[in-house]
């Protein structure tokens, strides 16, 4: 039998699990290992280009990455105070049918609940939605879609009658004006931003216009950037109206034939002119009068939007209120032109399409329709769907914490970070009877409080399909069998009900409502769920999908192609046929900021992170350009407290308190903050920035104000500081890097200021720093460095002065440096990061690592700058290349440089100028 290591690899196309652009990927694969991930040059969605994320995925299903984060195997306790055991799936699902069983026989089907996720395929949720809504008969079914995009969804109903982006990705090339608001995109959806660069590249009249409280990445690149004040879209989207109303730039035709109440709005636009609203979001009113003429002159106005518009309590209307500037200038239905919403997570949408929300049902259908739930209910073949609204996210913690909802399913997503009113939540989980947990990641800070984990396949491993923010379908293949015993998401929600009717004398029922052996069943069902709706994808299948690559939805049956923009003749899913005007008026943020809270915070993502970064926080490069949770301030207000860059604060508001390390930025204004959302309990001492947010909602799509929250902030008296540095080990050293991160988070809670995470690119590190008020006793400082594996004697370099209180100890073998403690004084940890990963220090400055001074030797070798973030390539690397004669394409087919997101091929094209001019010569 020959060596499975000389089979060829195999390359198997699917998606990118990340953010909602819907990047396909092609992943390479090697006797049942992960070992390669590209662009795929083919998917219409990024034509070839991914962001350092999705070019680092195959990093996060390497074996030692597996090993150490991956659910691999149920696991159950019978008592809070005990840990987990693994136990057979077997027993596993008998205990989850049997304790939901009972909970449903002794208190009803309304004492149960599931919370699901944007990151499971339109196959995992349609199966949930079923089991809940039409077999347990509750409509308790959510998702962290609910925290994102529901906004979006009732913001687009309130005006247009249906939950549906009306937009494509194409139209970004296309538009003359680009108005991108409550939006980040080259933070949170970076190809859709090189879109952007290449559309301003391409038409160098195009107008941008970014509306962002602070000065964003991508209000760098804004020809208009308008820094309103949080919570004040309403008002500059009606000023903006105003504007276009005095100056004739409305379209009394379309408004006339196409729309209605649009009457009753433009008597309120008459109360925000510019000079009213500039009070109310603090920008010139000059501003508000050009972006207004912009976007009325252009032939062609797209806005887009994210998290900034849908996070607040008042979300829906802001939706509505931007809508409102296409419907009135008949910028929509037209290349180019339209309101487009981008989408957060991976399957969000596909989420929407199959009800799989408390208050929706399949195929767009609305729960509180008796038609459409009688319609439902025939399709399904029950006797009826319930009409009690089930609980929204912040309504079912709620409930749980109490105990109203007795047992608790969470399904690929994390609760434990991501939800407001941090403290709150917790305090349900732990109340919870029984806590269910179907998890890809077995340590997020959710896992903590699971009664019963049970471990579902992740990304490379799963097989479905998912929809993107321009409404395209993607087929999602596996290219690796699951992880250890993982099951695929609706296998396991399959298997639950077959059990569950077993436990209540209803098995025969169960498995003919989920007969389902494959997802492609699934998939028929949900689309046949579809046929004459708006999102009508009859004429869908896999066989298509795989022939014909992705689509975009309505395909009808008997169609050649779905529809790249909706309502080009006019027409809306209205009852009138016609788009509405929402009357809406500015409002307060929920929680203002007042004198003991003067600070506004607001949250962000990063480029390089995801999430709880239960997935990127296993990528050692994907920290460098963030290794902790910053607050980022204007330096006046950091002036005023006191601190200077890098010093340590707590910010605090009545609902909890962190100690975090500030920077100073003059991007935002004073008095509004910057934290970003991806840190928690597992890379930081406190919950993150959820331990500030507030539990306050959108009345109409019951979406939480997670984008603001008053806070203090005060200089942090916690004068002595610790660092540690530690390389990984041995013939895997990421798993090695992995289980010292592990280990290191029991020290997170220990100390006022505590954080955590990996570092590095040749040699994987793991970073800890701390600060406290007194210094540690040498016991403790004998645990931490046990606990770090730094107390061996055998090439340790130990410097003391026990005046100061200062200690450094570092660990060496054979020359190279693996590891360093630093104690009381930790100023040297900047440079020997970069030191030990990139191994740059010369053996016979190894004391140097612990000398009393903090400077690096002027003998360091100084590590080459990293030019491509996606593929890890650094400008010497880039040269080396050159020198050999290559060109940009060869650099590219050798190096991959600038082959995934294109960032960095304006610095790769200087490089070759640089070293290829004739006076590089």
């Amino acid at each position: 039998m020959p060596n499975e290591s000389h089979f060829p690899p195999s390359v198997t196309p699917s998606t990118c699990c990340y953010c909602g652009t819907g990047c396909g990927v092609l992943i390479d694969s090697r006797d049942g290992r992960i070992t390669d991930v590209r662009g795929d040059p083919e998917h219409p969605a990024n034509q070839g280009r991914l962001c350092a994320k999705g070019a680092t995925l195959h990093l996060t299903a390497a074996p030692g990455t597996l090993q150490a984060n991956r659910a691999l195997y149920p696991e159950v306790r019978t008592r809070r105070d005990q840990p987990r055991q693994r136990v057979s799936w077997e027993q596993a699902m008998a205990v989850a049918a049997r304790r939901f069983a009972a909970v449903i026989a002794e208190h009803g089907p309304e004492a149960v609940a599931f919370y699901v996720s944007g990151q499971l395929l339109t196959e995992d949720y349609y199966v949930f939605n079923k089991l809940v809504k039409g077999f347990i008969g509750s409509n308790n079914i959510d998702t962290n879609s609910r925290l994102c995009m529901s906004s979006a969804a009732s913001g687009y109903k309130l005006t247009l009658g249906v939950d549906a982006p009306p937009n494509c990705y194409e139209d970004i090339g296309l538009a003359q004006c680009l108005f991108i608001t409550g939006a980040n995109p080259a933070a949170a959806h970076p190809i859709v931003f090189r879109r952007i660069e290449d559309a301003r590249a391409a038409n160098p009249e195009l107008k941008i216009i970014v509306a962002d409280p602070r000065r964003s990445e991508t209000a760098a690149i804004a020809d208009l950037h308008l820094a309103l004040k949080p919570g004040t879209d309403i008002a500059l989207y009606n000023a903006m109206l105003h504007v276009l109303l005095a100056e004739n730039l409305v379209d009394r035709d379309y408004i006339a034939a196409h729309t209605e109440g649009f009457a009753a709005l433009e008597a309120i636009a008459a109360d925000y002119s510019p000079a009213v609203a500039a009070q109310i979001c603090g920008i010139p009113a000059e501003d508000i009068v050009q972006a207004a003429r912009w976007f009325g002159l252009s032939k062609a106005s797209l806005s887009l939007w994210c998290q900034g518009l849908n996070q607040s309590r008042h979300g829906s209307h802001n939706n509505a209120a931007l809508i409102h500037l296409h419907l009135a200038t008949g910028h929509i239905g037209r290349p180019g032109a339209g309101p487009f919403s981008l989408t957060g997570q991976p399957n969000a949408m596909g989420g929407r399409e199959v009800g799989g929300m408390a208050n929706l049902l399949s195929a767009h259908r609305d729960l509180g329709s008796a038609e459409h739930r009688a319609e439902v209910a025939r399709f399904w073949g029950v006797p009826e769907v319930p009409a009690k609204p089930g609980l929204t996210a912040v309504q079912l913690f709620e409930a749980v914490g109490r105990g109203e909802v007795k047992a608790l399913w969470i399904a690929c997503t994390n609760p434990a970070h991501s939800l407001p009113d941090q403290a709150r939540v917790r305090a349900a989980l732990e109340t919870a009877e029984f806590v269910v947990l179907q998890e890809a990641y077995g340590d997020t800070d959710t896992a903590a409080y699971a009664d019963l984990l049970l471990p579902a396949a992740s990304w490379g491993e799963k097989e479905g399909t998912v929809t993107n923010s321009e409404r395209r379908i993607s087929r999602v293949r596996a290219a690796v069998a699951a992880a250890g015993e993982a099951r695929a998401d609706w296998a396991i929600a399959v298997d639950f009900a077959h059990r569950l009717g077993d436990e209540l004398g209803r098995g025969e029922e169960a498995r003919r409502l989920f007969p389902y052996r494959r997802p492609e069943a699934i998939f028929n069902e949900h689309r046949d769920s579809t046929r004459g709706r708006d999102l009508d994808i009859t004429g869908l299948s896999y066989g298509l999908l795989e022939q014909r690559g992705p689509q975009l939805w309505p395909f009808p049956e008997g169609a050649e192609a779905g529809l790249p923009r909706l309502y080009a003749d006019g027409r809306f899913p209205t009852p009138s046929g016609r788009a509405r005007f929402v009357p809406v008026q500015h409002q307060e943020v929920a929680e203002p900021t007042d004198v003991d809270q003067p600070i506004s915070l607001l949250s962000g993502r990063l480029r390089d992170q995801w999430h709880g970064m239960s997935r990127t926080g296993t990528v050692p490069r994907l920290f460098h350009g963030a290794e902790e949770a910053v607050l980022a301030m204007h330096p006046c207000d950091l002036r005023h407290r006191g601190l200077e860059d890098g010093d340590l604060a707590r910010v605090s508001n009545g609902r909890d308190s962190l100690v975090l390390r500030v920077a100073a930025v003059a991007g935002l204004k004073k008095g509004r903050a910057w934290l970003p959302m991806h840190w928690g309990s597992r890379f930081m001492h406190g919950a993150g920035v959820n331990a500030f947010t507030g539990p306050a909602c959108d009345p109409i799509s019951l979406q939480p104000e997670l984008k603001h929250a008053p806070v203090q902030v005060e200089k942090a008296d916690l004068p002595w500081p610790l660092a540690v540095v530690r390389a990984g080990e041995g013939p895997d050293a990421l798993a090695s890097s992995l289980a010292l991160l592990q280990r290191a988070r029991r020290l997170l809670p220990r100390f006022p200021y505590a954080s955590v995470g990996l570092y590095g690119r040749g040699q994987p590190l793991v970073v800890f720093r701390a600060a406290a008020e007194a210094p540690l006793d040498e016991a403790q400082i004998r645990e931490i460095d046990a606990l770090f594996d730094l107390e061996r004697e055998e090439g340790a370099i130990v410097y003391a002065d026990r005046r100061r209180h200062i200690g450094k100890r570092a660990l060496a073998r054979d020359g190279h440096l693996l590891g360093v403690r630093l104690a009381g004084e930790t100023q040297a940890l900047a440079w020997l990061k970069d030191a030990i990963s990139d191994d740059v220090l010369d053996p016979d400055l190894l004391r140097w690592a612990v000398a009393p001074i903090s400077t690096p030797p002027a003998k360091l070798l100084r590590a080459s700058p990293v030019v491509c973030k996606c593929a890890d390539i650094t400008q010497a690397q880039i040269e080396a290349g050159i020198a050999r004669g290559l060109d940009l394409d060869g650099l590219q087919n050798e190096l991959k440089c600038g082959t995934f997101c294109g960032g960095c091929l304006p610095e790769v094209k200087k490089i070759i100028v640089a070293k290829t001019s004739p006076q590089a010569a």
